[in-house]
């Protein structure tokens, strides 16, 4: 097919310009990957070598549809092009350059995930070896804090230049961090950002910098500012196309730049802009809401965000609100079985998006009861359940005994401290020795080795080796069964990825970092058979014919911190509203927005939701503010009952 076949107006322009830089700002549905692609077509229609491409896209997904749709219009050679994350290329960058060896690093990756702000499972065992050693670096949640900032290379905002740590205690913070890395032969996967970025600069006779006649980036408004950094690195040699979104920035907690793509035309010259507004994915009515909505973060502007194509329905928009969460969850759980019974549609046209896994965990339930075809996708929940995470921890054990991440987790395990104060005497003696923990304290089970104050941690040691021992001979197929019995809830997802990667896998190592890279690394599907259950900021490049959006309930959707500054709170208002614009815009149909008016006061406090002080099992709760925001083609919310009762009219 050639590249311009059914491309007019601003979508032809930018498949076909030879302008650059070019920037494309394109709203949510309005086609932007489907010109991009067909401008990556071009390219090599007209002979462009495939390998001196480069398509940085979001997500692996991502990477790998860019390549199925140009093999689907019969583009040669496009399964040479360079397509993938930035993280993926940094790593292979790294390897080939062999500069993890001349750093001394081992690119083994923190396994990890967060919960209220905090790092958990072996990030957890890091912060509180982090706080022993330096108390005043701050409490976990700020400590996390700071690793973001590191993985950003601490350029927290636009105006700060990527590189050296500025602030006292981030420098302190830095080489407390590098110190308990290095140790450990484990990096953070934020890490190969800035190590690619700082070799770059450092090696400006680096072929990687001229790799490149081309640098297409997908979602640059989701990028931080070591990333943009480095995207000009690679494009200084080559034609560069960015596009993306300010209104569906949603990565902020990880210093995403929006003004990086907002003001790329001041810090780039003879940037030639082209924009996409007219949304061929959603219909009219969802296009007239979400316009509205989003213009609350751009005051005072006239002009329409995004624009309805006008061939589209109408859709449908419903806005509904429950006495409880349990009726909640149980009411669109009906509604999703009447639709597959009553409208036609399969489980995969159903996509439900919640702010919190416990939320989705519920209505996910639901359907299961019902035997609606059902699979949740939040990014922590493989490893959330402490059963899991000893599984986990085991497997890599017995894949690399000197996995000095995965002992130190295990020697932590069950304490709420993670035994910092033992396991610190311990790293002392093994960085005065050379000897590594595990050298050290199998010496200390012979009796060869004594270090005061660490009995608890030889405790956990002999008990990992009894359960290590008898796991050790088994088959892969009965190993996972020992791990990850079939039946137990909290090994559910755990064992998927086992059972999934099983065939593939010739030995434990095999086993191992496949289900790794599988709990690591999640990709949501963008179709299934299946309904799909997940969190807002999951769906972002899903489409679905129905999307149900629950759980919008002040202090939810918008989430709340009034811990915070006014302007810091201003600014997650505003990020928050990005990420409900990106929700509302999913679907091709129908759009359902749920909230309930009461939560048990124990639920609220696990998801975070503020609620007014009282002595009653159930607290009140008030809808979201941005259902307020939504403009005159919103309609009125109604009891769930009565939208039940009314055939769900």
């Amino acid at each position: 097919m050639p590249w311009n076949d059914g491309l007019i107006g601003s979508a032809l322009e930018i498949a076909g310009t030879n302008h650059s830089p070019l920037r494309v700002m394109a709203g949510p549905g309005t086609g932007k990957s489907f010109v991009m692609k067909r401008r990556v077509a071009r390219l090599l229609e007209e002979g462009t070598d495939p390998h001196r491409i480069l398509a940085v896209t979001f997500t692996r997904t991502a990477a790998s549809s860019v390549i199925d749709d140009l093999n689907g219009l019969g583009v040669e050679g496009c399964e040479l092009i360079r397509a993938g994350t930035l993280h993926s290329f940094c790593f292979s960058l790294l390897g080939q350059q062999d500069v993890f060896d001349y750093l001394g690093r081992v690119a083994r990756p923190i396994v990890t995930f967060s919960t209220s702000g905090v790092l958990q499972f072996e990030g957890r065992v890091m912060l509180d070896d982090l706080i022993c050693v330096a108390r005043h670096l701050g409490p976990k949640r700020e400590c996390t804090r700071r690793i973001r900032a590191f993985e950003a290379a601490w350029a927290r905002l636009q105006s700060e230049q990527p590189g050296w740590p500025q602030d006292a205690i981030d420098r302190e913070f830095y080489t407390a961090l590098m110190s308990w890395l290095v140790f450990h032969e484990a990096m953070l996967i934020g890490e190969l950002v800035p190590e690619a970025l700082r070799f770059l600069r450092n090696n400006p006779a680096s072929p990687a910098l001229t790799a490149f006649d081309h640098v297409i980036v997908d979602e640059y408004q989701d990028l931080n500012r070591a990333e943009q950094d480095l995207i000009d690195l690679l494009g200084a040699n080559a034609a560069t196309s960015i596009v993306g979104d300010v209104d569906q920035s949603i990565y902020r907690f990880r210093h995403a730049n929006p003004e990086g793509i907002q003001d790329f035309d001041q810090t780039h010259g003879g940037t030639h802009d082209e924009d996409l507004q007219e949304c061929r994915r959603c219909p009219t009515r969802v296009v007239a809401i979400a316009d509205y909505f989003i213009r609350h973060n751009h005051p005072g502007l006239a002009e329409a965000r995004l624009r309805p194509r006008e061939e589209n329905p109408a859709g449908e928009i419903h806005i509904v609100q429950w006495p409880t969460l349990e009726e909640e969850a149980q009411g669109l759980g009906q509604y999703v079985s009447w639709l597959l019974q009553n409208r036609d549609y399969d489980p995969g046209d159903v996509l439900v998006l919640t702010p919190r896994r416990l939320l989705g965990y519920a209505i996910r339930d639901r359907l299961v009861v019902a035997n609606v075809a059902v699979h949740s996708f939040y990014h922590e929940e493989a490893l959330e359940e402490g059963e899991a995470q000893v599984a986990f921890a085991l497997l890599s054990l017995l894949a690399n005994a000197n996995d000095r991440v995965a002992l130190r987790w295990w020697l932590g395990h069950g304490s709420p401290s993670s035994r910092r104060e033992a396991y610190k005497r311990l790293r002392e003696h093994c960085e005065g020795s050379g000897d590594s923990p595990w050298a050290t304290l199998a010496a200390m089970d012979a009796g060869v080795v004594a270090i005061p104050r660490t009995g608890a941690l030889l405790t956990r040691f002999r008990e990992l080796r009894e359960r290590l021992d008898p796991l050790r001979p088994l088959p892969m197929n009965e190993l996972i069964e020992q791990l990850m019995p079939d039946g137990e809830e909290a090994l559910r997802p755990l064992r998927g990825a086992a059972l999934l990667a099983l065939p593939r896998s010739d030995t434990v190592v095999d086993l191992f970092e496949s289900v790794r890279a599988t709990v690591t690394q999640p990709e949501t599907p963008s179709e299934a058979d299946y309904v799909r259950v997940m969190s807002l900021h999951k769906s972002k490049g899903l489409t679905s014919k129905v999307v149900l959006v629950a759980g919008c309930i002040q202090g939810l959707i918008p989430v709340q911190d009034f811990d915070e500054s006014q302007q810091e709170q201003f600014a997650i208002l505003q990020e928050q509203r990005r990420l409900f614009y990106v929700a509302i815009t999913r679907c091709t149909e129908v759009l359902i927005l749920s909230s309930s008016l009461q939560l048990e006061r124990d639920l609220a406090w696990r998801i975070g939701a503020r609620v007014r002080r009282g002595g009653g099992q159930l607290a009140n709760t008030v809808a979201s503010q941005f259902l307020q925001e939504l403009g005159p083609a919103a309609p009125h919310p109604v009891l769930g009952a009565a939208w039940m009762n009314g055939d769900y009219a």
